[in-house]
């Protein structure tokens, strides 16, 4: 008996969506771009599993072991968000070696936030239409919750745009990251429980173990992660002051510049966006900055394209009171 054909293509896009959990790119061009609000389930699953397993905690319990791995993770990968897959690869805001620009790949792949260049490509589809139709996280279009989250459950949204960047798709290293983009984090996650056994054997006295440091330093570490990235998409665009008069919804938020090292001063990257620094005056903290000042004089990284002063003080709000 031959099988329906609407059967046949429910289950070809089931074998597909399960599949693209391990190879992000099978198919990705038969994905139509303007199924903008079709949630691809499937493919969500460890989206979903990411969050409901930080309630494993309530079994593991907690231990300063766990929870300061949990905060260590955070900051390195968020830097590694901030500093390398938005100021380097969205916007080239400096210089580094191949080598160097692997590893901080690797990093901020374990972020478990997809591969470099699909990060870049889709920040800077972000940037060329921010708060217009085509913008796929403005919550002056989506509202909140789909700008914060929900656009990343679309289908439409999982492809990589790749017209906007040819130049990292030359590297055989980041191309491979970005198909395989769950190879990292789940090693994370393995070496997460191994260590936390290993000390659980040999150094008691932490009171940790494989499943609490698997909890504490993958699943709630990357969930808060996660969730604070997501912050500027919505939250930035929403709360804070505006310094520049840009064609958008972009906002300063010191406490969102907190969350995310520097991130928060949205308002002047939307301003000027090619800045290695986003904090443009002393008194804005701005973490990933200081950070990439530390990498400059180690050597890892150079040519740090600074604020110029004419953009500094170009097209400020008449009611702009900072100096």
């Amino acid at each position: 008996m031959t099988a329906d054909p609407v059967q046949r293509s429910v289950k070809s896009s089931l074998y597909l969506s399960l599949r693209r959990w391990f190879d992000a790119e099978i198919a990705a061009a038969d994905i139509a771009a303007d199924d903008i609000k079709r949630v691809d389930w499937v493919r969500i699953i460890p989206l979903i599993f990411l969050h409901v397993a930080c309630i494993g905690v309530i079994w593991t319990g907690w231990s300063w072991t766990a929870v300061l791995t949990a905060i260590g993770l955070y900051v390195i990968r968020m830097f590694a968000i901030t500093g390398f897959y938005h100021r380097y690869f969205s916007h080239k805001a400096f210089k580094t070696n191949r080598f160097w620009q692997f590893v901080f790949a690797v990093l901020g792949n374990a972020s478990v936030q997809r591969g470099p260049i699909w990060w870049a490509a889709h920040h800077r589809h972000h940037h060329r239409y921010t708060d217009q139709k085509k913008d796929v996280h403005s919550p002056r279009q989506q509202g909140f919750c789909w700008s914060h989250i929900g656009w990343l459950t679309s289908r439409a949204n999982f492809p990589t745009k790749n017209k906007y960047v040819q130049e990292w798709l030359k590297y055989p290293e980041l191309r491979w990251l970005n198909r395989f983009d769950k190879v990292i984090p789940i090693l994370l996650a393995g070496l997460l429980y191994v260590s936390g056994e290993l000390l659980a054997t040999y150094a008691p006295q932490l009171g940790t173990n494989g499943p609490q440091m698997l909890i504490w330093g993958f699943f709630i570490s990357s969930t808060l992660l996660l969730h604070g990235t997501l912050t500027i998409n919505s939250l930035d665009h929403m709360f804070g002051s505006r310094r520049y008069d840009t064609p958008d919804t972009s906002r300063n938020n010191l406490i969102l510049a907190l969350i995310t090292l520097g991130e928060g001063w949205h308002n002047n990257h939307h301003h000027y966006a090619v800045s290695a620094r986003q904090g443009f005056f002393w008194w804005e903290i701005d973490m990933t900055y200081y950070a990439l000042l530390l990498l400059a004089r180690l050597g890892i990284i150079k040519d740090l394209r600074p604020v110029p002063d004419h953009m500094r003080y170009k097209n400020r709000i008449v009611n702009d009171k900072s100096t």
